[in-house]
Parts: C-alpha cells; sequence; structure tokens
C-alpha cells in the first residue's frame, strides 16, 4: 500500500515539474507567438531565415510563425486586417497607407534590406554594355507603383533614359510572371530578382549586365513593420523581434555565402545549392543586406526621391511619421 502511495506521489511530482517547467520558458508553450507576412519568399530575405533557422527568435522567446503573402497590396492587407501581425515588405507600402490617412499609422522598426534587388539582364549582350544600349529596345519592367519598377526607373533617368518615351515598356506583368515572360521570349531587356538571374545565366537566356541596387543607391528597400497599435500593445515583444533580427544581421555580415546558402536552403529545397550561393554572393558583395535594424535619414530621403520621381509620392513624409528606430538602437546597445 505504502509503495502505491509513493508511487502516486512520485508521478504527481513529476507532472507539476514539468508544467513549472513550461511555465518558466522550459518548453514551446510558454514562447510568444508572432505571425509573420513575407511579400514573396526570396534569398534576398536572407536575415530573417537565419534569424528562423539559427533560433534567433526562440532565444529571445518568440516562436514566429512565418507565411507568404504574395504581392505588397496583399502583404498590407493583412497586416491592416490582423490576419498577420509583423510584415515583411518595401517602405513605400507604408507610405501609401500614410498618404491615405489611416489613424493607426504602419511603422517602419526593422530594415532588412538596404538597396534594390534587382539585376538587369541582356537577351544578346556582346562586348562592353552601355546604358544607351536600351534606347529603341523592348523591356520587361516590374509592376508600376512598386519600388522595383520605381527604382528601375530612378536609375534609367539618371543614366539619361525616359523609360516611357526612350523604349518600349512592358509592366502589366504580373511579378510571379515575369521569367516565364522573358524565358518565352518576351522583351530584350529584363529587370529581374535573384535567384532568378543567376538561374537564367546558366540556363544560357541571358547576361546580368548591371545592378539597379549599385545604381539606385542605399534606400529602406524592405522593412519589418507593425501597426503603431501592434506596438503599442506589444512593445517587448517588438523589442526582442528586432534583438533576433539584429542577432541574423551580423551573422549574416560575418558569414561566408556558403554557410549562409547552407542556414537558408531548407527555405528553397528545390533550388540548387550553388544558385543559392551565387545569389547570396552577389547580395553579399553590393551590400543588400542591411547590417543592423535602423533606417537612416538619408536612405528614407532617398526613398522619397525615387517615390517622388515616380509620381508616386503625393507629399513627402517625414521619417519621424512613420519610422520608430528606437528598437533598433536598443538591439545594437545590447549587443
Amino acid at each position: 500500500m505504502k509503495r502505491r502511495i509513493w508511487r502516486a506521489l512520485a508521478a504527481s511530482l513529476v507532472l507539476v515539474c514539468a508544467a513549472a517547467l513550461a511555465g518558466c520558458g522550459g518548453g514551446s508553450g510558454s514562447a510568444t507567438k508572432v505571425k509573420v507576412g513575407e511579400v514573396t519568399r526570396s534569398i534576398f530575405y536572407a536575415p530573417q531565415y537565419v534569424a528562423l533557422e539559427k533560433g534567433f527568435f526562440k532565444e529571445e522567446g518568440l516562436d514566429v510563425e512565418l507565411q507568404t503573402t504574395p504581392g505588397g497590396d496583399k502583404t498590407m492587407t493583412a497586416l491592416l486586417s490582423g490576419a498577420i501581425d509583423v510584415a515583411l515588405v518595401g517602405s513605400e507600402t507604408s507610405i501609401y497607407v500614410y498618404q491615405q490617412g489611416s489613424e493607426d499609422p504602419v511603422i517602419n522598426f526593422g530594415q532588412v534590406t538596404q538597396t534594390d534587388g534587382t539585376f538587369l539582364m541582356a537577351r544578346n549582350e556582346g562586348g562592353e554594355f552601355d546604358w544607351d544600349q536600351l534606347k529603341g529596345s523592348v523591356f520587361l519592367g516590374q509592376r508600376k507603383g512598386g519600388m522595383p519598377q520605381m527604382a528601375g526607373e530612378f536609375t534609367l533617368k539618371t543614366k539619361g533614359i525616359d523609360p516611357h518615351a526612350d523604349l518600349e515598356l512592358i509592366q502589366n506583368i504580373d511579378f510571379a510572371n515575369i521569367a516565364s515572360a522573358y524565358a518565352s521570349g518576351t522583351g530584350e531587356y529584363v529587370q529581374l530578382f535573384e535567384p532568378q538571374a543567376s538561374i537564367f545565366e546558366k540556363e544560357g537566356r541571358g547576361k546580368v549586365v548591371a545592378s539597379f541596387g549599385v545604381e539606385s543607391g542605399n534606400l529602406p528597400y524592405t522593412v519589418f513593420m507593425t501597426k503603431q497599435s501592434y506596438i503599442d500593445n506589444h512593445e517587448a515583444t517588438v523589442q526582442k523581434f528586432t534583438n533576433a533580427l539584429y542577432k541574423a544581421q551580423q551573422w549574416v555580415d560575418a558569414n561566408s555565402p556558403e554557410d549562409i546558402a547552407d542556414a537558408i536552403m531548407p527555405y528553397f529545397k528545390d533550388s540548387d545549392r550553388d544558385i543559392v550561393i551565387s545569389s547570396v554572393k552577389r547580395y553579399k558583395e553590393q551590400g543588400s543586406f542591411a547590417t543592423d535594424p535602423i533606417v537612416d535619414e538619408a536612405e528614407w530621403n532617398n526613398l522619397l526621391d525615387v517615390m517622388e520621381q515616380a509620381g508616386e509620392l503625393q507629399e513627402r513624409v517625414a521619417p519621424d511619421k512613420i519610422v520608430n528606430n528606437s528598437f533598433a538602437e536598443k538591439a545594437k546597445q545590447a549587443k
């Protein structure tokens, strides 16, 4: 009888200890869930996948649930409706929301990429490339109003090319179908993200002749953002999220393209490892990956210049209206 009593007590103690451990953070049930929506699945967002795969979010006590919501409009709709807590999307989308007079503005708090991520590919490139070669050509561009297209047009204008008068600009093809349209023969030149640029080079479909990221300069291209109301109610969570992002950015900055590729391969299971390495290398060499989450004023002003020239800016929005760098600054201090 006594043995049965002791066994029952021992079993009870085990259950109590297990519950206590879970309550103290020993189990995943104690982690704070954060729903993140990325505008697309892209090697361009390597620091995000590193933060997930290396456990930096978990170290901060966060359980990050990642979903892909294709297109800036869909991603912003998901954020505004509360379907996601945080969005990884172009910072221009937060400006569009602000321009509409939102009572709950979308706040940029963690920069991920600091240049445009597209490259200019020529179908029949021979000899040294000159931007004047685009004049009179058929150019397969990106969606009107999106950062890739705005950065592309900004670059063309700095090279003395009017994208709407000096060439035949195609920009009515959905983002997901641009690569297949080019592969089927549309366009002499195309504006592409990695890894598609490296894939087409490997297949002999064209050659990368220029980088719009290099030519358009530094700007807050892709940023983690959330609603002001979410920050007001979950300030500690936003800080932990930014801490994890900064750890990932430092890791990406310190490691080789090969190591970065290996870390993010679980998110690109159908991709060739060499192509992923090539893509990471291109982005790393041109400084596309931000090394900290801060959106600085010079970058923000360059973004406004790009949008203004594209005719997509109603007014120049001061960064203090929809940028909050306090979380990034604290993350850097903590490191």
